[in-house]
């Protein structure tokens, strides 16, 4: 399978995103020969226990995700973050968790917007908004090199190909940046070569970032 880094928008302090600066962000995957090819999405949810007794509170998982790609309809990927634990089932498995009344959706998030062809990379460019809402969370982005399926390997072709994204995106002199924070895979078991679990991990952890910036916002705006 490919290698996949996911990226998240950083803004810069005081900003917050908008829908101008996912366009501006599209505009400029087209601008250096990006060819649309499409819409994509992948979804996030945020489960919290039932506990009939409370006192066992602390023996759940607060940190507990579901989370779905394109690239595998039939699976589905559990993240716990707190305890580097990530997990592959058969998609049916959400059917399951709604009969056993063990877990209850708490929010679910959706990861869309289109994809484009560069090359030997596919780019996804998209938005984070609540499901059945249009109030824009966050933006993502997915780089994927095609050739290659090990991280080492490239690491480096994936690092220059940033750094010409990131100089033409600084001419659009946007309030904010992509940033790439790339979770340690060996803590949840994950070796070489890349795969969908992998991709599962790094929405886990830009959700955290994501969370994180919002809350770091709310902080120096009150």
């Amino acid at each position: 399978m490919p290698i996949k880094w996911v990226l998240h928008w950083q803004p810069h302090a005081g900003t917050s995103v908008n829908s101008q600066i996912l366009n501006e962000v599209s505009q400029c995957v087209e601008s250096i020969n990006g060819v649309k090819e499409g819409r994509w999405k992948a979804t996030l949810t945020f489960y919290k226990p039932m506990l009939r007794d409370q006192s066992l509170a602390g023996e759940f998982p607060r940190d507990f995700l579901g989370i779905s790609v394109p690239e595998q309809p039939n699976k589905y990927y559990f993240v716990i973050r707190a305890q580097r634990i990530v997990m592959e089932a058969d998609s049916s498995i959400q059917n399951i968790m709604e009969k056993l009344q063990s877990y209850k959706m708490r929010v679910a998030l959706n990861f869309e917007g289109f994809q484009y062809q560069l090359g030997d990379f596919q780019l996804r460019v998209g938005k984070v908004v609540p499901t059945h809402s249009e109030n824009l969370r966050g933006i993502v982005m997915e780089v994927e090199y095609l050739p290659i399926s090990s991280i080492e390997k490239s690491r480096q072709i994936m690092e220059e190909f940033l750094q010409i994204w990131q100089e033409a995106l600084s001419k659009r002199s946007l309030p904010g940046q992509f940033m790439h924070m790339e979770p340690n895979f060996t803590e949840y078991g994950l070796p070489e070569p890349y795969t969908s679990q992998h991709t599962a991990v790094q929405y886990a952890t830009v959700m955290a970032q994501l969370i994180a910036s919002v809350q770091s916002g709310q902080a120096v705006r009150n």
